[in-house]
């Protein structure tokens, strides 16, 4: 199953590579946009900076903001590609099984993909999911934390941890190191 997962990454890599060398961008002498993608502002947000605050709705369709935890609680924010996939299923039960390793260590976990409502109550139901799962449908927030496309084509896998006072103090970006994450954010929720 991951070799077929790893051709699969490989395959939308070369297609990738192929689509870039394409010309996709607007045409300079007609101004027209000559490819199917919107522009998004993307910001570039590291460790140090003040975390961009967001509101969304989460799995049962009640909107959550980040200024509801700011100067409460540590927060564990992972941006994911999709809902039931076999990497975010993966990431999202090692959250899962380390959550109680988080809340003892003082921090809450929350995650966000662009699937609507009705996809993360299903995943969070079938996975047993305790934390709490945020539908980013237009990608907004996602561009606010600079989350976009790996190699352009596959979405974003961010980690990022950020503290009581809404400062980013672990950025972690690994597409395939699904585990990793967990173990980053753990050391760093540790040594808040």
């Amino acid at each position: 199953m991951l070799q077929r997962y790893k051709i699969l990454v490989l395959f939308i890599l070369s297609l990738n590579w192929y689509l870039v060398s394409c010309n996709t961008e607007p045409s300079k002498q007609t101004g027209q946009d000559t490819g199917p993608q919107k522009s998004k502002i993307m910001h570039k947000t590291e460790t140090g900076s003040k975390a961009p605050l967001f509101s969304l709705p989460d799995q049962d369709g009640k909107i959550v903001n980040l200024t509801d935890f700011i100067g409460k609680t540590n927060l564990v924010v992972f941006f994911y590609p999709k809902d039931e996939s076999y990497g975010c299923t993966k990431e999202a039960c090692s959250f899962r099984d380390n959550y109680e390793v988080f809340k003892e260590a003082g921090a809450e976990v929350i995650g966000i993909s662009s699937d609507d409502i009705g996809s993360h109550k299903a995943f969070a139901a079938n996975h047993k999911l305790p934390f709490i799962l945020l539908s980013d449908k237009d990608k907004v927030v996602a561009a606010l934390y600079g989350v976009g496309k790996t190699l352009g084509v596959l979405p974003g896998r961010v980690t990022f941890v950020i503290d009581k006072n809404g400062i980013i103090r672990m950025k972690f970006s690994s597409q395939l190191n699904f585990e990793k994450h967990i173990v980053e954010a753990i050391e760093t929720i540790r040594r808040l």
